[in-house]
């Protein structure tokens, strides 16, 4: 192993984590544009079930996803408590709608690890590495495989 190869090992990753239907998760924070209370968002016809709706973000209009209904996981009622935390992947913005923001997390890059290999389990396509904090499993969302699709998008 090179040196460089050892000092980016010991090297950590600032992560949001949050909860969403009973479960936490969470994203890299460099990702993270802002976090928003929860907005009622105009839904548009023949879009996906998962995208709720869009909302305008300060002149902005971005779609919004039910993260619950992403990942396949009991969605709940919406309510005042939900929080949208708005991303931006490759110029690609996003708002998330999760139950609640946990955590500003610093894991180190050692301590995670890939998901086990299980090709039935279609949540596995999201999480793209997995981590014990407080004895909590924490998985980490793969922002590029939660992102709709360029052409099914809402907006």
């Amino acid at each position: 192993m090179s040196t460089s190869e050892k000092q980016s090992d010991s090297t950590s990753v600032e992560l949001l984590s949050f909860r969403v239907g009973g479960q936490d998760y969470s994203v890299d924070i460099m990702s993270v544009r802002e976090i928003r209370g929860s907005a009622k968002a105009t839904t548009l016809p023949r879009s996906p079930s998962f995208i709720k709706g869009v909302i305008n973000l300060r002149g902005t209009v971005l779609p919004i996803i039910d993260l619950a209904a992403r990942l396949g996981l009991q969605t709940g009622e919406n309510s005042a408590r939900n929080v949208i935390i708005v991303v931006d992947l490759g110029g690609r913005t996003v708002g998330l709608m999760v139950d609640a923001v946990s955590d500003i997390l610093a894991i180190p890059t050692d301590d995670m690890q890939p998901p086990p290999d299980l090709a039935a389990d279609q949540t596995r396509t999201f999480v793209s590495a997995l981590t014990i904090v407080d004895g909590r499993m924490i998985r980490i969302l793969d922002l590029e495989a939660v992102m709709p699709p360029q052409g099914e998008e809402a907006a």
